[in-house]
């Protein structure tokens, strides 16, 4: 079972950074990470979670909400606003007596989607084009 540890993880900025979500909390069996922008509203957060229904699928969820907070002054008073989010949210299910191989292989060709030459899904994902 793994423990709720730190978690790094790289952008694709020009010059990638490493983004480093420290332990916030766990609530019931979601488990959330942080990034600390100095901002509390500001923060990136990340959580992860398992849950089993009745009909013996489990289920994998792994969230994330990135804000962008901006100053707004109004009268004389400073104050930091969120001005938008971006929100992931990836939901994996499998059967009971899935294999480890077989969740596995999911796994690694949700990772493999995502590379930046796999131009069909990172162009709809990143240019927000549409697919034709």
């Amino acid at each position: 079972m793994p423990q709720l540890a730190s978690l790094v993880l790289t952008d694709r900025a020009a010059t990638p950074v490493n983004h480093t979500f420290a332990p916030r909390d766990i609530v019931g069996n979601v488990a959330t990470v942080e990034e600390s922008t100095g901002v509390p509203i500001g923060n990136n957060r990340v959580s992860v979670s398992l849950t089993r229904n009745q009909s013996g699928r489990y289920k994998a969820t792994l969230k994330g909400s990135f804000p962008v907070v901006q100053t707004q002054t109004i009268n004389g008073v400073s104050n930091p606003t969120v001005v938008r989010t971006a929100y992931f949210d990836l939901l994996f299910t499998f059967a009971d007596n899935s294999t480890e191989q077989e969740r596995k292989d999911v796994v690694g060709m949700l990772y493999s989607a995502l590379d930046p030459s796999k131009t069909m899904i990172n162009d709809t994902l990143t240019k927000l084009q549409g697919i034709y």
